[in-house]
């Protein structure tokens, strides 16, 4: 029996997330408090109460969910008796909740993860002009498939395969013609469904290049250390330990593929068959039960997850 922490990405984001916790546990309000200290920012507040389309911002959406998730964590430890050295055997997180994964394992700071995340949420931001990206799902598609429909439809531009989820489900992302000359590839081939996302910029892919190098930059100023348990890292799908190949797997990450399905199946090749999601929402969750159906996997963001977790 081996136990893995999860972190979810972009897209988990609701308002209201964490403000339970808060309300009930000092050890959370302590780590709301210590983000909002480093980005000089009420983040909580908009975090509690909104505006959503506020918090959907990718600056503040970053920073925020990790903030979630480390409060999540912060709970458990108090209340349930975790001891993350102890009883887990290895983290990982979608997209930016690689930051909260290492943030919880040691390797970084919970301020350096949120000073870290906004940097890296207005880069990408600033990385392409508005509508000149784009992202789409295919959903019943394997990776080889969605491989085979970006490189057709790049012609010339950039289309990259940007998320492989798991369950058949895969994100491209690219220049925006070419994105929307890979759904109608995809439907063209009986791709059960191919839609156009509704995001603010085509993450993970070769036009976030110039997000990637401030990224270098801002990782070079930052003390990195090995974390706690091994980290299994979006670009390789593969465990490490070492702060500096963390820190270039970092960089690497925001122009490359988040190759969450293969990430999850190596944790379950190891050993773990308890995934829990840390933060906010359930979407890992999912992925989960379809990637390693052996496996059991739990949500843990409110208190009644908290006093239904199992230590």
């Amino acid at each position: 029996m081996a136990r893995a922490l999860i972190f979810p990405g972009q897209g988990s984001q609701a308002v209201g997330m964490g403000k339970a916790l808060a309300e009930r546990f000092p050890q959370a309000r302590a780590v709301f408090d210590e983000v909002d200290a480093a980005l000089r920012q009420n983040l909580s507040s908009l975090m509690f109460e909104g505006p959503a389309e506020e918090l959907t911002l990718t600056a503040n959406a970053q920073p925020a969910l990790m903030a979630a998730s480390l409060a999540a964590l912060r709970v458990l430890e108090a209340e349930r008796g975790l001891e993350l050295s102890r009883d887990v055997a290895c983290v990982a997180g979608h997209s930016l909740g690689e930051y909260a994964a290492l943030a919880a394992a040691g390797s970084l700071t919970i301020s350096d993860a949120a000073r870290l995340l906004r940097i890296r949420g207005e880069a990408m931001q600033r990385a392409v002009a508005p509508g000149a990206g784009a992202m789409a799902a295919l959903i019943g598609a394997e990776i080889e498939t969605a491989h085979a429909i970006a490189e057709e439809a790049a012609d010339g531009e950039i289309c990259d395969v940007a998320n492989d989820n798991g369950g058949g489900q895969v994100v491209l992302s690219g220049h925006k013609a070419a994105v929307e000359r890979a759904v109608a590839i995809a439907q063209g081939r009986g791709i059960k469904r191919a839609v156009m996302l509704n995001v603010s910029a085509p993450f993970h892919c070769r036009l976030m290049a110039p997000a990637a190098e401030a990224m270098r930059a801002a990782l070079a100023e930052v003390a990195l250390r090995a974390p706690a348990v091994p980290l299994y890292a979006n670009v390789t799908a593969a465990p490490v330990s070492d702060p500096a190949a963390i820190r270039d797997n970092l960089v690497a990450q925001v122009t490359g593929t988040v190759r969450w399905r293969e990430s999850v199946a190596a944790m379950a090749d190891a050993g773990a068959d308890r995934f829990h999601e840390i933060g906010s929402g359930k979407v890992l969750t999912g992925l989960v039960k379809r990637i390693a159906p052996g496996a059991t996997a739990s949500a843990v963001g409110t208190p009644d997850d908290v006093a239904a977790f199992a230590p």
